[in-house]
């Protein structure tokens, strides 16, 4: 059966869409200017214990929340899902960032802990898509 002009363009179109348009959309509606100073972007912890806490939160919350309601008879994994995919899962779910620049816009007052925070989120979501990547990549067929 073949493709109509419209499922060809689709198909084009989707990468450019996933991989430039969507995250040039995030970042401009994420309000983070990238015009910071780089020896203030370490003058203190913030980034650094922002991105840990949510790369390391995330695989922590998703899979101990997961496998304990497993373990509880309240859910079940899907057919094929196994503790170490849940991992993955975990890892991956370290990129949503929406939801962590709402949380530190109401923890941090100063602008300067704020853009820091901002950092912290946006390095841990690149680094949870890159090792998230590669761990499933790795551990499963």
């Amino acid at each position: 059966m073949g493709m109509t002009p419209l499922q060809k363009l689709v198909n084009i179109l989707h990468p450019i869409s996933t991989f430039i348009v969507l995250p040039i959309f995030a970042l401009a509606n994420a309000g983070v200017a990238l015009n910071f100073e780089m020896s203030t972007l370490f003058s203190n912890h913030v980034a650094l214990g922002v991105a840990l806490g949510l790369f390391f939160g995330k695989i922590i919350g998703v899979t101990g929340a997961t496998m304990l309601l497993v373990k509880l008879g309240v859910g079940s994994l899907p057919k094929g899902m196994t503790p170490i995919n849940l991992i993955g899962v975990g890892i991956l779910a370290s990129i949503g960032f929406t939801m962590s620049i709402f949380v530190s816009s109401l923890a941090f007052d100063h602008p300067l802990y704020m853009e820091q925070a901002k950092i912290g989120i946006f390095a841990a979501s690149i680094m949870g898509g890159i090792v998230g990547y590669f761990y499933l990549k790795a551990v499963t067929k």
